[in-house]
């Protein structure tokens, strides 16, 4: 059998499966109330994923998931308040493809229900004051323009001012190329303000979902204090197809996943989502206690340097 052969019987399956239950259901309900697990395949009711923080209860594969829901899972009821809401990126370049740039954005902002491929705010987890971004890779594929460098600036730079901990959580295919030269330009932006961040002996966490790639991670989302990956979520920066054909070899069938990563020491922890808001605020409180045991060390430093002068 062919490749081609393959793929047309692959296709054929998949036609199959979701022909049988589409006749026991009218189209509408169907996608309302069922989806299909990407990895096991296994048909889930869409009540009960959502229930289970959209992690497949046969597989426990991670579904991409929307700022909006992941806001909804890490920040307590009714605490999150989102800062730069309306801002929106311009037109520099008056890019056109197949299509224009501002067409796109349309498309994009109706797809995904947000304005921009970020969302920012503070928050309390748990009670304790959060600063969180959360990246949707419905909007653009998560690319970074200029607004998602500026938010991702203004949200460390809120950080700063509220003396409390900052969370990233990444989603996205890298730069946005419609906006060319100015969206490279934030790759700089963000890493130059988390360096002023990390001076002042702030917490960074930096949470790479799937799939988190190019510009992004080479910047703000390998730049955390502490790197937590969900499980399979693929990181990287080229994709694997670039990379074999760079190097003429062949890859590790796991290459670019959270479990790769972890073993080869570029990410701190792989963690299941259903852990996550609980961790974090142990890490929260950790490093507040930390900061104090420093902060009491070098009172004590200081008056032994006073008392012997």
């Amino acid at each position: 059998m062919d490749l081609k052969d393959w793929f047309a019987k692959r296709r054929e399956r998949r036609e199959r499966e979701n022909l049988e239950v589409k006749q026991l259901l009218p189209t509408e309900d169907y996608c309302a109330l069922w989806k299909r697990c990407f990895q096991c395949r296994e048909l889930l009711y869409t009540r009960d994923l959502r229930s289970n923080l959209q992690v497949c209860p046969h597989c426990q594969y991670h579904f991409c998931i929307g700022a909006p829901d992941r806001i909804e899972q890490l920040a307590d009821p009714g605490t999150f308040e989102e800062i730069d809401a309306e801002m929106r990126s311009s037109d520099p370049l008056e890019f056109v493809d197949t299509e224009s740039y501002r067409k796109r954005q349309v498309s994009a902002e109706k797809k995904s229900g947000v304005v921009e491929a970020i969302v920012t705010g503070t928050c309390k987890m748990n009670g304790h004051l959060t600063a969180l971004g959360v990246m949707d890779f419905a909007y653009f594929g998560g690319s970074m323009g200029s607004v998602v460098g500026e938010k991702v600036a203004r949200l460390v730079e809120r950080a700063i001012e509220l003396s409390c901990p900052l969370i990233i959580i990444s989603s996205s295919g890298g730069a946005r190329m419609q906006e060319g030269i100015l969206s490279l330009m934030q790759l700089a932006k963000t890493s130059s303000v988390l360096k002023t961040f990390g001076d002042g002996g702030n917490l960074y966490i930096s949470i790479l979902s799937e799939p988190t790639f190019g510009g992004v991670t080479a910047s703000f989302a390998m730049l955390g204090d502490i790197i937590i990956a969900e499980p399979g979520a693929r990181i990287g920066f080229a994709g694997r197809r670039v990379i074999e054909q760079t190097i003429r070899q062949k890859l590790p069938a796991d290459f670019q996943t959270a479990e790769y990563l972890l073993k080869h020491g570029q990410v701190d922890m792989v963690l299941h989502r259903n852990e996550l808001k609980d961790k974090l605020t142990k890490m929260f409180e950790f490093h507040k206690k930390k900061n104090k045991e420093m902060d009491k060390a070098l009172v004590q430093s200081s008056s032994k340097k006073a008392g012997g002068k």
